[in-house]
């Protein structure tokens, strides 16, 4: 299980891709990383710790990269 974990966290880290400024990439980075890390968290009886440290990396992810290197299109808020 921590296998399938970590892949879907590494999944949902490169969706952080979305959105064509770095505001809206690292937004939703930093949401799919918490969601992501609150899963691994729950997984082990750390959820909020996940969630945090998740949700950075997201944001981090997101917001260090550009619309050239990753373009998963428009963001869902837009």
């Amino acid at each position: 299980m921590n296998g399938m974990t970590v892949a879907a966290t590494m999944a949902l880290l490169v969706l952080g891709a979305c959105g064509t400024s770095t505001q809206d990439r690292a937004l939703s980075g930093g949401a799919m990383g918490a969601a992501a890390g609150g899963v691994a968290g729950l997984l082990l009886d750390h959820p909020v710790a996940g969630a945090v440290l998740g949700g950075a990396a997201g944001a981090a992810a997101g917001g260090l990269t550009d619309k050239d290197q990753i373009d998963l299109g428009k963001p869902v808020w837009k």
